[in-house]
């Protein structure tokens, strides 16, 4: 079996498990394809309500890119700036943009392309024992620029430096610390917790979660709301699982959204 994306959708939960047997889950050229395909998929499909990625086994969750790549459909200024602009970037700017919650559920490394995918998610929960970093420098090639956003967005420019000047590789504790992951639990309990955290988060009004997610990707531009959009904070209101989510609160039952 070569190199693939699955997917499976379960009580409204999408599972992407990547799996590059041999190669500790690396990301290549028909994965990044696929991860584009898939998100831009999922990003407008009813039945799901949450995202959670994860690597084959344990082993890890993604080590990088597959470095043999490089040698060939990379090897020229032209064939990477179409690798990592059309490929690379564009699926990872799928993930930032999907209106659904995700989570990375983090087993052993995420390196490199790995650590970009998971920098994307929402929520990222780590074993104790994952392992984080890109030391692409000992490589002799930068990151692409395209590619930096989601890590430069989740701890800035200090840490950021920090792990590409560095190259080191990050135990799950120090990448915590630094704001890489949102936790870290127990390795036996990874999936568990991330599909705990799954269910919480389909329990909502699955519009309310996207409006969570436009607000505060908008408030990071620097520029005052404008009376429009205060206005359309207010949303809500209109729909029917507001209703439904109060009439349940005064009813003292549990709400059953539709999304709508």
């Amino acid at each position: 079996m070569g190199s693939q994306v699955l997917v499976a959708v379960s009580e409204q939960i999408a599972t992407l498990t990547f799996s590059n047997p041999g190669k500790l889950n690396a990301i290549d050229a028909d994965m990044w394809h696929a991860l584009r395909e898939i998100f831009e998929h999922l990003s407008v499909a009813p039945e799901v309500r949450c995202i959670v990625l994860r690597g084959e086994g344990n082993k890890a969750f993604a080590a990088g890119g597959d470095l043999k790549e490089f040698l060939t459909i990379r090897a020229t200024v032209e064939d990477a700036l179409h690798y990592h602009e059309q490929l690379v970037a564009r699926a990872l700017e799928a993930i930032r943009a999907c209106p659904k919650p995700t989570i990375a559920a983090i087993q052993g490394a995420c390196i490199g392309g790995g650590l970009e995918i998971a920098g994307c998610c929402d929520i990222r929960i780590a074993g104790e024992s994952a392992k984080f970093g890109a030391p692409i420098g000992r490589l002799g090639f930068s990151m692409y620029p395209g590619e930096m956003a989601g890590l430069l967005a989740l701890v800035g420019p200090s840490v950021l430096l920090e792990i590409l000047l560095e190259g080191r590789i990050l135990d799950a504790g120090e990448a915590l610390a630094k704001g890489l992951l949102t936790r870290v639990i127990a390795d036996e309990s990874v999936f568990a917790e991330a599909y705990a955290s799954a269910r919480n988060i389909t329990a909502g009004a699955p519009r309310v979660a996207s409006w969570h997610k436009q607000w505060i990707a908008r408030l990071q531009h620097d520029r005052p709301l404008s009376a429009e959009e205060k206005r359309s904070a207010f949303a809500f209101l209109d729909t029917e699982d507001y209703k439904e989510g109060m009439n349940a609160f005064f009813e003292k039952r549990k709400p059953q959204f539709k999304g709508y």
